[in-house]
């Protein structure tokens, strides 16, 4: 992935956080004041579900989501790539379902209002295919860059190996 897209990934997602703070803060002080910004939540639960899928996508592709590979960690390199390969053809129909109905759903609420904000609940809900697209992606590059260092036995699809986490973990001083 290209630097300059990770960078973005980072800034859009801080951005969005502190966003979302500042909301919630001045919706809190508001209220407290007896002028409550009543549309101020709404924007920072539309705001907090975008992040949400950011985050899951840096997360996919740094494969840092949890796991459960008890059994898996037992199978041999080339085995436990092709389990997760499989895992994956199936993580992406999933995906792709939840994308067309995202979609559809979509296009259903256009005219529905999201809460207080006056805003489209459209906002919300196309987070969903829009972040099964960027979730995909990402899977799909961490498979092909998987089965491109499969001889070396040390790149899996959803997990680091010890080496990989040793690398990342290093830093410089």
């Amino acid at each position: 992935m290209s630097p300059v897209f990770r960078f973005v990934e980072f800034a859009v997602g801080g951005v969005l956080l502190s966003v979302i703070t500042a909301l919630v803060f001045a919706a809190a002080v508001m209220r407290f004041f007896g002028h409550p910004l009543i549309w101020s939540v709404d924007l920072a639960q539309l705001l907090f579900i975008w992040l949400c899928f950011i985050g899951a996508t840096k997360a996919m592709r740094e494969r840092g989501h949890l796991g459960v590979d008890f059994l898996a960690r037992l199978l041999p390199h080339r085995n436990r790539l092709m389990l997760e390969t499989a895992v994956t053809a199936v993580t992406l129909a999933f995906f792709a379902i939840l994308a067309v109905q995202g979609t559809k759903l979509t296009l259903l609420n256009t005219e529905r209002a999201f809460g207080d904000s006056g805003l489209s609940y459209a906002y919300v809900t196309i987070a969903v295919p829009v972040g099964c697209v960027f979730l995909g992606l990402a899977m799909i590059a961490n498979t092909a860059e998987a089965w491109r260092n499969r001889s070396g036995g040390t790149q899996l699809i959803y997990s680091r190996t010890q080496g990989a986490v040793d690398a990342a973990t290093k830093t410089e001083l």
